[in-house]
């Protein structure tokens, strides 16, 4: 009698691990299933067998070959497109004709008594013979209740609770006659249970069942692979396990090192050439594919680890899955059923919540917290905020699902009740995940006030009012077209400080995300007059005298942005002469490229100097930063532009104090001791510049980046503000931008960025404090090294990506190169492996 193995299947249920190979040949005790169900069939006899394929049919075909390492002969029916269980036995009707056969699915763990059943068959002159078993839930199969002969009285496939009749179920393991297959539509999607029997059964034709007493399991969730596993290893299952019982339970592959301190408590199994490090544990149900290394301190308990997979040191790996070609660094933690895909790396110290699927050929950065699966993204990120808010590639990493997640996350730590706004620039992609994010606050019972398309000024602005408890804004990553950032706000306008994000994070991680009773669902408002009220509010507080006098000319550039909607406000109200240009809402170019915004930046200045206009200004397209050009038509750079707003402001206020970040040039010290101002070093993070800018003393910050705050009318960067303050400063001192440039010191400031490995990072901190040693230190932020010269160095590790960043000023550009060296390589040398 000849068999048919059912090999086609796609395995959906069983992504990642079925994303780039059939589920025949996943490995159960490092052999693929199919390979056990050949072997069962061998032993019973079938040794001429038919093998159906359809999804990745070259690979089952490479692997098994024609049989013959097995003792068998293949024959291979290849479907052009799934045909269906009964569809792709038809395929292979040709070789099926001469007498009865056996059909069994390549994808089932079973021993079940095959002679017993063909036995059963023919003794019952059956048409067809299914094979039954008797499960505990059978909502997942096709149950059958059959009299006490054995003949099918009526079955259902895979039914709801309501319809359970029977926990006797199919197994997919039939006994047939030939003439079964003229039932069989050539071509056509057909299945054995939903379409053939049926209509047997229907005809009185004999249709019996075999209730095995065997094993069998159904591989088709990630939870029932595991447990296959285990069940080979428990010995529940009759297959042949490759290897040598090192003790009891503890299977060992030929050519595998396993150290006597290792600690194995079975039972488990060593695959072939596998390495087992002294310190490492190897629990209950734990399986080592082939050349598997497992490092020193490596835990694993009930982890299924495929061929050649790296685990690094101190690693901790429970219930899951690990793809082949993997790489488990140093530190790192997967959870109860995590199903990492093959050839991922899984960097230090990563964690992997529980369910957590990484698909295929994925990096996770060292020290992320993982707690939705990776499917389409590139990277697992260390931690949800960076430099910029949320960041991500539109529709990849960051979809509506994730605004729905991240929007939920923060109204739960909200009152009930309380009223968000939400904003966006320009792009449609603001558009359509901003949608989801309002959805998601409203069912979290929070009151949305929607600015729609805004500044990002004007947001910050209205979020900063009395009934108002932080607010939403999604703007295009600047730069990058393909990403966009979620900006999520306190109720003072400004992005939340490092505890708040941190807290919204550990809501986010955990998913506990709260639901609005019905009664509770909140409300979605559009205010009034939005922009008109923030122009009213700006001009009620800058000082504007002298602007109309001056009869000023100035330039500005929109970039195709959210400033288009609140200047025409604004220009009318200030008495100055403007030549505006882009100044419409460029949906399909929300950002700009680097070449482009040079380019840009190149045509404003040309318009500059062709109109006589005292100066040019570009702002980003949201209108929170802004470029200068001067009268002469000549970029100014941010960090250039920084000096010359801050010495226009100290000498007008002459006293009072600025907030700066520490990688601010020592120039702007000398600008402000000039004119009787004080400095406030502030770090680098953007929370902590709003924060110091609130204080009542406080007359100007500024970030070096083109973001500049105006404390009198609001704490928060605002290139709108900013413009319209030096409006009123260029007018009154009656000098041109030049010529303040012109009179403030060079300053010979350098930077560079040095890879560093997240491992090392605490490590490299303490070398550069040891070689600091005898030298005067600041650390308001990283560590800055101060000479008896007043040349310095800043040393700072980046909070989201490996690397080290460092400045270097000194009285010359060789002194400062010069000390930038010395301290990257200090850097270096503490960050080598």
């Amino acid at each position: 009698m000849k068999a048919v193995v059912m090999a086609g299947g796609e395995g959906t249920r069983l992504r990642p691990m079925t994303a780039n190979q059939p589920k025949p040949l996943l490995p159960v005790i490092n052999r693929p299933i199919m390979e056990h169900v050949l072997r069962l069939l061998k032993r019973h006899g079938f040794t001429e067998t038919v093998v159906t394929v359809q999804f990745l049919a070259a690979l089952v075909r490479n692997y098994f070959g024609d049989g013959g390492e097995l003792g068998m002969r293949l024959h291979y029916a290849t479907e052009e497109v799934p045909l269906g269980t009964a569809g792709s036995v038809k395929n292979a009707a040709d070789a099926l004709r001469d007498e009865p056969f056996l059909v069994i699915s390549g994808d089932a763990l079973t021993d079940i008594d095959l002679t017993d059943m063909v036995r059963f068959h023919k003794k019952n002159d059956a048409l067809v013979t299914i094979g039954l078993k008797r499960v505990p839930n059978p909502l997942e199969f096709g149950i059958i209740i059959v009299d006490e002969q054995g003949r099918i009285q009526r079955f259902l496939e895979k039914p709801t609770w309501g319809q359970v009749f029977s926990d006797t179920v199919n197994t997919g393991v039939y006994v047939m006659e030939p003439e079964v297959l003229d039932e069989v539509e050539p071509g056509r999607v057909v299945d054995w249970s939903g379409d053939v029997f049926p209509r047997l059964l229907e005809r009185g034709a004999p249709l019996f069942g075999y209730v095995a007493e065997g094993y069998w399991e159904d591989v088709g969730t990630h939870e029932s692979y595991l447990k296959a596993q285990a069940d080979v290893l428990s010995g529940k299952v009759e297959v042949d396990i490759e290897g040598f019982e090192m003790s009891p339970g503890v299977w060992v592959g030929e050519g595998a090192e396993v150290d006597p301190e290792a600690v194995l408590k079975g039972p488990l199994y060593i695959g072939d050439y596998a390495k087992v490090e002294a310190g490492a544990e190897l629990r209950e149900f734990t399986v080592l594919g082939s050349n598997v290394v497992v490092k020193e301190g490596g835990f694993l308990h009930r982890a299924v680890v495929h061929d050649n997979v790296f685990v690094g040191p101190s690693t901790n790996l429970r219930g899951c899955v690990i793809g082949k070609n993997t790489d488990i660094m140093a530190g790192a933690r997967v959870e109860e059923g995590a199903i990492v895909g093959d050839e991922c790396v899984i960097e230090a110290e990563a964690y992997l919540t529980s369910g957590v699927k990484v698909y295929p050929f994925k990096t996770i950065e060292a020290g992320a917290v993982v707690n939705t699966s990776v499917i389409w993204e590139s990277r697992g990120q260390r931690s949800l905020f960076g430099p910029r808010g949320v960041s991500g590639l539109i529709n990849v990493e960051i979809t509506p699902e994730l605004c729905v997640r991240l929007a939920s996350a923060y109204a739960t730590s909200l009152k009930k009740g309380a009223v968000v706004t939400t904003s966006r620039d320009a792009s449609r992609a603001g558009r359509a995940l901003k949608r989801a994010v309002i959805s998601a606050l409203n069912a979290g019972a929070i009151n949305v006030l929607d600015l729609e398309a805004a500044p990002l000024p004007v947001a910050r602005y209205h979020t900063s009012r009395d009934t108002t408890a932080g607010g939403i804004a999604l703007r295009t990553t600047p730069g990058d077209p393909q990403s966009v950032d979620i900006i999520f706000m306190n109720a003072e306008g400004a992005d939340l400080s490092q505890a708040s994000q941190r807290k919204l994070e550990r809501v986010f991680s955990r998913q506990e995300f709260r639901r609005a009773f019905p009664g509770e669902i909140a409300e979605l408002n559009f205010p009034a007059r939005a922009l008109e009220t923030y122009t009213q509010e700006l001009m009620n507080h800058m000082d504007m005298s002298g602007v109309r006098e001056a009869e000023l000319k100035v330039v500005i550039d929109c970039a195709g942005g959210t400033s288009a909607l609140a200047l025409p406000h604004l220009l009318g109200r200030v008495g100055v002469e403007v030549l505006t240009v882009n100044n419409r809402l460029d949906e399909a170019s929300p950002t700009e490229t680097l070449a482009e915004r040079r380019r840009d930046l190149q045509r404003l200045a040309e318009l500059v100097a062709s109109s006589g206009a005292a100066f040019g200004v570009r702002f980003d397209p949201v209108g929170e930063r802004i470029s200068l050009v001067d009268e002469k038509g000549q970029l100014i750079g941010d960090e250039r532009a920084l000096l010359v707003v801050l010495d226009l402001v100290a000498a007008e206020r002459r006293a009072g104090r600025v907030a700066l970040p520490v990688t601010t040039t020592r120039v702007a010290e000398m600008v402000c001791r000039y004119h009787g101002v004080q400095v406030e070093w502030t770090p680098t993070a953007v929370d902590s510049l709003t924060s110091a800018a609130r204080s009542a003393d406080m007359i100007f910050a500024g970030d070096g980046r083109g973001g500049f705050v105006v404390p009198e009318f609001s704490p928060t960067v605002d290139g709108i503000a900013a413009f319209v303050r030096l409006l009123g400063l260029v007018a009154r001192t009656r000098l041109s931008l030049s010529q303040i440039d012109a009179r403030i010191p060079v300053a010979h400031l350098l930077k560079r960025s040095v890879p560093t490995p997240w491992a090392v990072k605490g490590a490299v901190m303490r070398s550069v404090v040891e070689a600091a040693e005898g030298v005067r230190l600041d650390t308001t932020d990283g560590v800055r090294v101060v000479e008896d010269d007043g040349s310095w160095a800043l040393i700072l590790p980046d909070p989201s990506d490996a690397v080290t960043h460092l400045w270097a000023e000194g009285p010359d550009m060789d002194t400062a190169q010069s000390l930038l060296e010395h301290w990257a390589g200090i850097v270096e040398h503490a960050g080598a492996p």
